[in-house]
Formats: C-alpha cells, structure tokens, sequence
C-alpha cells in the first residue's frame, strides 16, 4: 500500500515530463541520433552502395586539403557576410517606417511581411528564377528603362548577388521583431530629446538603435547561423554556377551525399558546417557581452 502510494506520488510530481515526451521523442529520433550517427559516419569512408572500407581522419584530411572546399566555405562567409546586413538594414529601415501610427498601416504590414511566408521555399527560388532569367521581367523593365542586359543567372559575380538579393528580399521576419522592439521604446524618452532639440537621426542611433541592440543581436546571429545554410536558392536559381560562384558549404555537401555517394565525406562537411556556425555564435555572443545593452543588468550576458 505504501509503495503504491510512493509510486503515485512520483508520477505525480513528475507528470510535467508527460507534457514535453512527444517533444523529447521527436528531437532524439530526429535530430540527437542522426547527428550522433552522422559523427560516427564522418570518421569513416561510408559509401552509400559499396558500405565501410576505412576508417579514420581521411575524410577530414582530404576536405582541409581540397581547394574546392576552401573555396566553397569562403563564399559562404561571404555570402553570410552580405546578405544579413543588407537583409537586416532593410528590415530596420521598413519596420522603422511602419512604426508611425496612420491610417490602413495594418495593412502595409501584412504586404511587408508576406515575403517571409515563402522565405526559403521552393516556390521563391522557382519564382526568382523566373524573374531574373535572360529573358525574364527583370531585364525586360532594364529594356524599357534602357538599360543594358544582364546575364544575371550566368555571370559569376551577378549569379552570387541574385541569391543575395533574394535573401534581403525575404526580411518579413526580423522586420516584426524590430517593430515589436521599436513600439516598447517609451515615448516620453523620444519627447525629451526632441525638446533637447534633438534630430531625427540623432534620436534614430543613440536613443532607438541602443535600446532595441538585444533584438538586432538576436537577429544578426539568428540570420547569420541560417545564412551559413543556405541551400535551396543556389540549388534552384544557379544550380551552384556559373563556374562554382554560388556552391556554397551546404550545395557542395549535398552532391557529396547525393550524387558521389560519399556519405562519409558528406558527413564530415556537414559537422565542419555546424563547427563553423558554432564559431560565428561563440563571436557574436563574447562581442554582444560589450554592444548589446540591456535595461535590466541583471539581464546581461
């Protein structure tokens, strides 16, 4: 009788746990195990049809040593590097606007934010694709205007800026987040900086921009860590061309694994990615100790 009543109570306490199982199962069968797995396939020479032959840091050795990788990983950063500014920029500037109180805003924020709702989908890149072709509505408004051409899809430096533009293109989400913050900044602050004669942009970079820095840094290190894997544009759009100027990290560890079978080299590129995303988030979170502000300093980093 006791037990049972020991046993009852356990559940009891513990019943919170029953409420997060189904969580808990789907984060270890998909994600905890396969990343596991992917560990263990990083060390080996797996190939999907002929299976295990060796193993070792051979995979590891060959993608340090491998140009095309090197080449591959710095235009990711460069990638990364451009697009998030500019897609954040964008962002800030949209949301700064979309901030002031007027008639039928509700719906210019629904138009604003409607990009995001294919951010990173087929049907965007499909949709880019088409506009920026040779013979596509891009170039046939630069006819009207008469304005030369450009091969935006085959040459190497325009092929990397129409990937970049769709992801500016797509900055809905970090735009909601800085309208949120920009609504939360008391008025009265605003007031007193303007009867201190105060400008507009004065008041824009040392009252707003400080007091909303922990959203921007939220957005910098979540757009930065997404921009690192970035994958269905340049498949789509550029199919990692012209001449390799869009195969990032993540297009050049898909081939691995899906075309050259090499799931142990695919493997090893993937945790290579995950380090160099974990490297980034380590700098923005020891740079954020000294350029995010927080009104509650028990809030700090």
């Amino acid at each position: 009788m006791q037990a049972n009543r020991k046993k009852t109570g356990f559940f009891r306490r513990n019943r919170h746990f029953l409420y997060i199982l189904p969580w808990l199962i789907g984060f270890t069968v998909f994600r905890a195990v396969p990343m596991l797995y992917s560990l263990v396939c990083g060390f080996t020479d797996f190939h999907l049809f002929r299976g295990i032959s060796e193993t070792g840091l051979m995979n590891y050795k060959a993608i340090f040593s491998d140009p095309e990788v090197q080449r591959s990983v710095g235009l990711t950063v460069r990638f990364a590097l451009i697009s998030v500014p500019l897609k954040l920029a964008a962002a800030l500037m949209v949301a700064s606007l979309l901030a002031k109180r007027m008639r039928g805003i509700g719906l210019f924020r629904t138009l604003y934010y409607l990009p995001s709702i294919l951010g990173g989908s087929v049907a965007a890149a499909v949709l880019w694709k088409a506009l920026f072709r040779d013979h596509g509505v891009i170039n046939a408004l630069m006819e009207q205007l008469h304005l030369p051409a450009v091969h935006w899809l085959s040459e190497p430096h325009a092929a990397l800026w129409t990937v970049i533009l769709l992801r500016v293109w797509e900055f809905g989400a970090p735009m909601l987040l800085f309208l949120a913050a920009l609504q939360q900044i008391p008025q009265d602050l605003i007031d007193a900086a303007k009867l201190d004669g105060a400008s507009t942009v004065r008041i824009f970079f040392r009252i707003k921009l400080p007091l909303i820095s922990p959203v921007l840094f939220y957005n910098v290190m979540l757009g930065f860590c997404s921009a690192l894997q970035e994958f269905n544009a340049p498949f789509i759009i550029t199919e990692g061309g012209p001449r390799g100027a869009t195969t990032f990290l993540s297009l050049l560890m898909y081939r691995s694994a899906f075309t050259a079978n090499e799931m142990g080299y695919a493997s090893a590129l993937a945790w290579v990615l995950f380090l160099l995303s974990a490297a980034f988030s380590a700098l923005f979170l020891l740079s954020g100790r000294k350029l995010v502000y927080y009104a509650d300093e028990e809030a700090r980093l």
